[in-house]
């Protein structure tokens, strides 16, 4: 069964190989990753979640926690770059990290966890849906920075 855990220092390589063999996104530049990566860990509202296989980060994701004036002043949760290597997917990685996170906003007393997928694999949506999260409640937007990405 896999188990996951909040992320250490330690864990910045195999974070930016995870990144970089999955088909998600580019990562950053091994210079500014440190540099994230140092003020990500200096956050108490962000949390970033990982599981093993041998030696290898396996999956990841990460947890927003941010204050609400609404609720009641119950905390929005936002789960973001969920990411599980191609080798390890259907062993119980991802799920261990999300199960992780929504774990830790329901300990900060979060009203609820929004994530969004751009994934057009019903597979994908699937795993969200068994993870806990249900579609169709809100619809997503998205403005995308004007000029050059």
């Amino acid at each position: 069964m896999a188990n996951a855990r909040l992320a250490e220092t330690s864990d910045l390589a195999g974070l930016l190989e995870l990144f970089r063999v999955s088909d998600v996104s580019s990562p950053a530049e091994p210079e500014r990753a440190a540099e994230i990566w140092r003020q990500t860990l200096s956050r108490d509202d962000l949390a970033v979640f990982v599981s093993h296989a041998d030696v290898r980060i396996a999956a990841s994701c990460m947890l927003i926690t941010a204050p609400n004036l609404l609720r009641g002043g119950r905390r929005h949760g936002f789960l973001e770059n969920v990411v599980t290597h191609p080798e390890f997917q259907g062993r119980g990685h991802g799920r261990a990290v999300v199960a992780a996170a929504l774990e830790a906003a329901w300990a900060k007393d979060c009203h609820h966890v929004l994530m969004q997928s751009g994934r057009k694999d019903a597979r994908v949506h699937r795993f969200y849906e068994r993870c806990g999260f249900v579609p169709g409640l809100r619809v997503g937007y998205v403005a995308r920075r004007p000029g050059p990405a």
